[in-house]
Formats: structure tokens, C-alpha cells, sequence
């Protein structure tokens, strides 16, 4: 397993060209490259460019729309559902929180729910546009069904990720981003690439069993919820993926459970839709809504530090504030340029090949 570094103006000038060959305008295609690679920056390997190839491969497929209609189709003062006409969620979802961070400026928090969109990156980037304007921000999204609910041995939801972000003072936003399953699709596919095992917990083989396979879904297996199993609190996982898909979808009309389209091209939706595309939900809260803004970021200030000061098991081993190691990740990055394993240097510059574009070097 070999990395190959490039510098972010190299990826973003790549993957800007791969979108514009797509025939996304120049608006949309800046959006979704800075989504794309804040993920690659912030060290979420699996959500980056990475992810190029899918998105191309489903708009070839006539599954995304590169010149999308998005609007708003229900409103209220602090709330909103947005139709995405099956764009890029990469431009749907910043869409639809720029709308809630509006609502927030005017009554104090917004809420806004999306439908008929796609895979939108990284959840932690749109709560983040929301700690930008001194808010608490809020995201999150359905995904194609891969988890199987505690007791079942079944695929009915995604890996539903939520993201919590707070704006704080002297320190980096608390950022808590997390799948809602034992652990996130793209971290069995960084495993497949490497060619390593898994560990326990994280996913079933067709029967039930735990296994530590990474290649196990495509053998029938799914993905456990966060908990792993019952004794260790998967019903807890599937409390918040279900939450994360009734919020997402069946708030907005888009597609849950089994019927949620895949993210991969080879395999196509359900024939019985019960809504329109893969949802989202996000949100923005006024922090002066309820305090002072100096007072809350001081205070979550002397929270991070407090936290960071924890005795701790282990004395070489210090509490990890959320956020923290992907903040770390991107400032490291922004001098020193972003690794991509060679297995996905060779797909992108086959994508460059096929896009007729220049390949990465």
C-alpha cells in the first residue's frame, strides 16, 4: 500500500474539472469540490475524492442531476422542505442550510428538510457553515440500506451519520460527527483497498454472524448498528439511525429504510419508491438565542479544557475533545498536502481518462 501527496489546489483543480465535465455550472461545481476535499483535509479519506468515480458513475446513469432546479415546496417562518430535483446532495445540502441559517438570523433557529437529493459528503460540512455565523448547526442524512436493526438480519437502513456542531472561543468548534452504525461504509472500503480485516463488531455475515471480513456485504452480510449487538447497546444505534431516517425522509418525503436508493450504479433503486431520492435534515440555532455568544463560547471553552485536563487510564492518553482529530488533520494538510492511496490515484486518473481530462500527477 503506497500514498502519493498532492497539494489541495491540485485535488480541488481535479476534481472542480470532473464536476464540470459532469455539466454542473461553476457555482455548483466550486461547492461540491469544497465539500469533497474539506473531507479529504479534515482526514475523512473515505468521503473525499475518493468518492469521484460513484458520483460520475450515477450521473452516467442518469441518477444525478448535474443542473439541478433546487426550491423550496413547503414553508413556514422556521422551517422548509426543499425538493432537490435529484441534484448533487453535495449542493443540495448547503442549499437547504443556508435557508435554515437564514431562518435562523430572522426567528432564531431554522429547520429544513430535504428530499428527491443524493449522497451530500461529509455531514460535520454543513453543520460547520452554521458555526460560521456564531449558530449551533445540525445535519444529517439517510443512506442506502446496509445495517441490519438489532435482532434482524436484514438491510433496512443506511448508516445514517449526525453531525452536532458548536461554535466555541480560543479552540476549534466541538464537531461531532459520527455514523450511526458500528462504523461507516467507507472505513470497510478503505479496508478492502489495504486488504485488511475488520474488526469484531462491525459487520454480519448473510447468516448473522459477526465477521471481520471487509469484503462481507458483498457476500449478503450488513453493517451492525452502533453498539454492535444488544449487550453492548445496538439498540441505542438503531434508536438514532431510525431517528436520523424519520427526520430525513420520512419528514420530507423522500425515500427510508429498504427503499432508499444505493449509492452504487450497478445496483439500481427499489421498482416501489415510497418518496423521492435520499433525504437530509439539517438545522441552525441562534446561540444569542439563549445567551450571550461570548458567555456560551467561554463557557464551552472552560468545558473543552476541563475535558482535556480528565485523568486519564492511561497517563501517555489524553480525552479527545469531538472534532478534534479532524481539525488537526486539516491544518497539518494544508501545509503538507493530502495522501491518496495509490489504488485511488489510478481510479481518479482512469476517471480523468474516460472524462477527457488531465490526470493527477
Amino acid at each position: 500500500m503506497n500514498f502519493i501527496t498532492f497539494t489541495e489546489e491540485q485535488l480541488r483543480n481535479f476534481t472542480y474539472s470532473v464536476f464540470e465535465r459532469m455539466g454542473c455550472n461553476d457555482e455548483h461545481a466550486k461547492l461540491a469540490t469544497d465539500v469533497l476535499i474539506r473531507s479529504d483535509l479534515r482526514g475523512i479519506d473515505s468521503h473525499g475524492v475518493a468518492r469521484l468515480s460513484g458520483y460520475v458513475r450515477l450521473w452516467e446513469k442518469q441518477r444525478i442531476n448535474a443542473t439541478p432546479n433546487i426550491k423550496v415546496v413547503h414553508e413556514t417562518p422556521t422551517t422548509a422542505t426543499v425538493d432537490g430535483d435529484g441534484g448533487l446532495g453535495l449542493v443540495v445540502a448547503p442549499f437547504a442550510m443556508q435557508i435554515a441559517i437564514q431562518k435562523a438570523k430572522q426567528y432564531g433557529s431554522g429547520w429544513v428538510a430535504v428530499k428527491n437529493s443524493n449522497h451530500f459528503g461529509i455531514a460535520g460540512y454543513h453543520a460547520l457553515l452554521a458555526v460560521e455565523q456564531d449558530m449551533i448547526g445540525m445535519s444529517m442524512t439517510n443512506a442506502s440500506p446496509l445495517v441490519a436493526p438489532t435482532y434482524a438480519n436484514e438491510r433496512l437502513l443506511g448508516t445514517n451519520p449526525i453531525c452536532y456542531a458548536f461554535p466555541a472561543g480560543h479552540h476549534p468548534p466541538v464537531v461531532v460527527d459520527m455514523a450511526t452504525a458500528a462504523a461507516a461504509n467507507g472505513k470497510l472500503e478503505i479496508a478492502q483497498r489495504s486488504n485488511t480485516a475488520i474488526p469484531d463488531g462491525w459487520v454480519q455475515d448473510a447468516k448473522g454472524q459477526q465477521s471481520t471480513n471487509p469484503n462481507e456485504l458483498k457476500n449478503g452480510g450488513s453493517l451492525l448498528p452502533l453498539g454492535s449487538d444488544k449487550a453492548h447497546g445496538s439498540h441505542k444505534g438503531y434508536g438514532l439511525g431510525a431517528t436520523v431516517d424519520i427526520l430525513s425522509a420520512v419528514l420530507s418525503g423522500a425515500n427510508y429504510g429498504p427503499w432508499v436508493p444505493p449509492f452504487v450504479a450497478f445496483l439500481e433503486p427499489p421498482t416501489d419508491p415510497v418518496g423521492e431520492g435520499i433525504g437530509h435534515f439539517l438545522g441552525a440555532m441562534r446561540v444569542d438565542g439563549f445567551r450571550p455568544v461570548a458567555d456560551f463560547k467561554n463557557h464551552l471553552d472552560n468545558w473543552i479544557e476541563r475535558f482535556k485536563g480528565a485523568t486519564t487510564v492511561d497517563p501517555d492518553k489524553k480525552v479527545i475533545i469531538p472534532g478534534e482529530p479532524e481539525y488537526a488533520f486539516e491544518q497539518e494538510r494544508k501545509l503538507e498536502g493530502i495522501p491518496l492511496i495509490d489504488v485511488v490515484v489510478n481510479d481518479l486518473n482512469e476517471l480523468a481518462t474516460k472524462l477527457g481530462i488531465a490526470k493527477l500527477h
